[in-house]
Order: C-alpha cells, then structure tokens, then sequence
C-alpha cells in the first residue's frame, strides 16, 4: 500500500523545513510527497531548493494559483497517487512512527476510510497536556467537540477529524473534494470537518487513534482570520462555513435541532442568544455582542445559501 502525504504551505519556511525533516526520520517512508505552494510564493520556494530540506524525500511541489487551504487541497488530492493520502500541515511535525501506523491501519481494514490521531500542540514554550476519552464528535444537539489535541486511550470511531492530522483512502474521496464554497482567504474554517463528515455521510468508518501523532506548533497565518486576533469578518465567515457544513452533512431532523441549539445556547466561540444576554450583564458588552451578530449572520447567510438545496 503507497502512501502520500500532503503538505500544504504558505509563506512559512521554517515550519516546512522542520515538517519535511520529521517526513525524513520516518521509520517507514512515505511512497511520495507533495508540497503545494502558491505560484508567487518566492519563499517556500527558496526554501524548497535548498537540497538539505526535501533531502532524498520523494517530493514534488504542486502548484495552486488561487490562494487558500481549500483550493491547495484540492490540488493536493489531484496530485496525489498513493492508495492513502495522509495529510499535515506545514507547522506540525509527524512522530518517527506516523507513516508506519498510517499504512498498517488501512492495511488491516477494508472499511477504514478516515484516520486521524493526536497534535501534541506546543503553545509558549510548553505542550498542551491532558486527556480526554471523547473526541471528534458530533452530538445530539449537534454541539461538535474536538478535543483531537487531548485525545487519549485507544482507537476509537469518530465522526470528524483535525486537518493537522487526517489520511484517507483514495478510494473514499475519489469523488469527494473541499467545498470551494468556504469563505476565508486563508485557512478556510471547518474545511476539514466537512470533508471528514462527507467520507462518513459515504459510509466509510473514520477511526481516531492517538498514537498517530503529530507535534504541532501553531504559526502565524497570513490572512485576516488570525489565530490571536481575529476580525469580525472572519468570524462571520467561520460561521459561515460552520453552519453550511451542519446543513450539508446532518440528517434532515439532526440539522434543524442543531440549528435551533446553536441559536439559543451556542458556545464561547460561537454565542447564541444565551450569550448575547449573559453579554449584557459584562463590562465588554459591545464586544461580546459585535461577536454574537457576526456569528448570527454567518449562520443566516449560510441557511439561505443551503435553501435552494434539496435535503
């Protein structure tokens, strides 16, 4: 069984430097490699014709004219030829082991589709530590939780996975891309869990195992959806995208509870009306109640563009 990984990067050297190294110590080796950079990208290609940072790594640069993770991803997948296409980003470094784990898990099960595993997150001179047994899940209310960075325990099935860290089968995404629908200019927001639910909405199995691990070291993104200061454009747009996916991927019954949960109660990240009153009672109200309008009008922008989609 081939396997690819997939690298996408912008405008980050060092971060692709460090991922390619860690793709070089892999105890199995990956059958190909392919970076894809935007054509005006004068730094990474630099970077990439340094004969040290590719070394004898299998690699070729795909090139994307049009800029964010979606369309990189997209170019990736058409380049790619392995059976598996394990993807990470260009700031996390795969454990010696990655590679290895990947392949011999879509060796064992046919029906495996999707596997994804653990980002150690190093955040300020020190790595995210904890555990938690419940990950990559999509409630009853269709409250989602993550938790792919804390992730402990065995393997275990899901139902999303984390971009950092995500291999598919070629077989279950040979007609499956990202939804060039997302907006972003850059990282795109939920990419990668509607594309995870459309492999599970296909009936494939999506398994998360923590012992296939990447170190992530979180950089700078060089867009307006900034991982410390994010605009309000780009909340409205990660909302957006969130809400688009939800109607997409959920059943028919499904989405309209979790529509109606995310408008009444909601989360930190994305207040629903609960929120906006608790706001009202703070002393950054304007703030907590700019971020509650933005949020809502992704979502309503989002159920109108789904509208004229049948169920």
């Amino acid at each position: 069984m081939k396997v690819t990984v997939l690298v996408p990067t912008y405008r980050r050297p060092a971060d692709l430097a460090r991922c390619l190294a860690a793709l070089q110590r892999q105890s199995r080796a990956p059958d190909q490699v392919v970076v894809v950079a935007r054509a005006d990208d004068e730094a990474t290609h630099t970077c990439l014709r340094d004969p040290a940072v590719p070394g004898a790594l299998p690699l070729s640069v795909a090139l994307v004219e049009a800029p964010g993770q979606v369309a990189a991803l997209n170019r990736g997948l058409d380049a790619a030829s392995g059976d598996v296409i394990a993807i990470t980003d260009d700031d996390a470094a795969p454990h010696v082991d990655w590679v290895a784990r990947i392949a011999a898990a879509f060796e064992s099960d046919a029906r495996l589709g999707a596997l994804g595993g653990r980002d150690w997150v190093h955040e300020r001179g020190r790595v995210l530590d904890g555990e938690r047994q419940l990950v990559g899940k999509v409630t009853a209310s269709g409250k989602i939780i993550g938790n792919h960075h804390l992730g402990a325990g065995g393997a275990r099935e899901v139902d999303i996975l984390k971009g950092a860290n995500m291999s598919y089968r070629r077989d279950a995404v040979r007609t499956i891309r990202f939804d060039a629908r997302l907006r972003g200019a850059g990282a795109q927001a939920h990419n990668d869990m509607g594309f995870s639910l459309a492999v599970k909405r296909a009936g494939w199995k999506l398994v998360y195992d923590p012992r296939v691990a990447v170190d992530h070291f979180p950089a700078e993104r060089f867009d307006e959806d900034g991982r410390n200061a994010q605009t309000m454009a780009a909340l409205r747009n990660a909302a957006f995208n969130f809400h688009l996916i939800l109607r997409d991927q959920l059943p028919p019954l499904h989405r309209e509870t979790a529509w109606w949960w995310w408008t009444l109660v909601g989360t930190r990240a994305y207040p629903g009306l609960t929120h906006a009153a608790l706001a009202l009672l703070s002393n950054q109200a304007g703030v907590k109640l700019s971020r509650w309008r933005a949020v809502r009008g992704g979502a309503h922008e989002a159920r109108r563009a789904r509208s004229g989609v049948a169920a």
